[in-house]
């Protein structure tokens, strides 16, 4: 049923309608208001990571139905979270909608961004006024 989040069975995937962010000892390594949340984790775009915080890794899982996932190592100020991200880059057809996202675990602290606004739209704004 497209649009309701659950297809073919699947679990639901939906666009969460709060801005999220993932913050790793301190510091802000993803924010956006376009995340996608899938089996309690959240999926953020591509271009909402911090330059410079992911490095590609040789790991790879599969899951049955969203394909195979490709990870990434975290690093912050010189302190290497491994493995702790990861993306489905050619997902199947049912997983279509985490295609250029990345989210996050092992440490990485994901939740509502304080205030509401993400630091990039309050920024614009601020461009604005």
């Amino acid at each position: 049923m497209e649009g309701s989040g659950r297809e073919a069975g699947f679990p639901t995937m939906k666009n969460e309608l709060r801005p999220m962010q993932a913050i790793w000892i301190g510091t802000v390594i993803a924010e956006s208001d376009d995340t996608v949340s899938v089996e309690g984790s959240y999926y953020f775009p591509l271009e909402s990571i911090r330059p410079g915080t992911l490095t590609g890794t040789k790991s790879h899982s599969l899951c049955p139905w969203k394909g195979i996932a490709s990870y990434y190592d975290v690093t912050i100020r010189g302190t290497i979270n491994h493995n702790a991200a990861w993306t489905y880059r050619h997902p199947s057809p049912f997983a279509r909608r985490v295609k250029n996202r990345v989210a996050f675990w092992q440490g990485v602290r994901v939740g509502p961004v304080p205030g509401g606004i993400p630091a990039s739209r309050a920024a614009r704004q601020g461009e604005r006024a």
